[in-house]
């Protein structure tokens, strides 16, 4: 029967922290309020928000006090109102959401390893290195991301909406939006997976515990 030990349970622990923020990492990606805008004027009827997202923008204009509309446009590599920093930001979340699935992918190998004894003779050996190497890599382009947006915040960085979704260049003040604060979670979890994957030892496998 596989023997397990403490040690073992911990590799596990830094496995779920990586894949929470793989996950975590995705959904960043795919929501709109990274940036949110407020305008000063009102557009059409009413006072409107914009939110900026990685891949898409949208407009969201209030109805009454119960209700709002949202219209959303999504970017494209040809978009030119995308700006730089969220072009940056874009390829920085994609190549992590990569790294970060092939650092999780290859947890599960090590762990099966771990699991069924199969380590290499060499005790010397660390089966997570390598995903704790990616996962530490792709907490870093997340951070830097992250940066990215933070920086264009109080710098008011506009974007050229097309225009008939009739909104301003520039707002009139803006803010960081919730996307950023699940990939800053993201970065966070891939880091101490990383943290938990580099520790591991398979000198500590000597004393295990069977299972019942």
């Amino acid at each position: 029967m596989v023997l397990f030990n403490k040690s073992a349970n911990h590799q596990i622990r830094g496995f779920a922290l990586a894949t929470i923020a793989w996950i975590l990492c995705s959904t960043s990606m795919g929501l709109p309020e990274c940036r949110i805008w407020y305008l000063e004027e009102p557009m059409v009827s009413s006072p409107s928000t914009a939110f900026i997202g990685m891949w898409r923008a949208c407009i969201c204009h209030h109805v009454d006090n119960s209700s709002h509309q949202r219209v959303c446009h999504h970017y494209t590599y040809h978009d030119a109102l995308v700006p730089l920093d969220i072009r940056l930001a874009q390829h920085l979340l994609l190549v992590a959401n990569i790294i970060g699935l092939v650092g999780t992918v290859c947890a599960v190998f090590a762990l099966q390893q771990l699991y069924t004894e199969k380590l290499q003779k060499n005790h010397d050996c660390n089966p997570f290195l390598l995903s704790a190497v990616l996962n530490a890599v792709a907490s870093t382009f997340i951070f830097l991301a992250v940066m990215c947006n933070y920086s264009s915040v109080p710098r008011k960085e506009g974007v050229g909406f097309l225009p008939a979704l009739q909104m301003p260049l520039f707002p009139y003040a803006q803010r960081a939006g919730s996307a950023m604060g699940v990939a800053s979670v993201s970065a966070i979890l891939f880091l101490l997976s990383a943290i938990i994957f580099i520790s591991y030892s398979p000198s500590m496998e000597k004393e295990k515990l069977p299972l019942v």
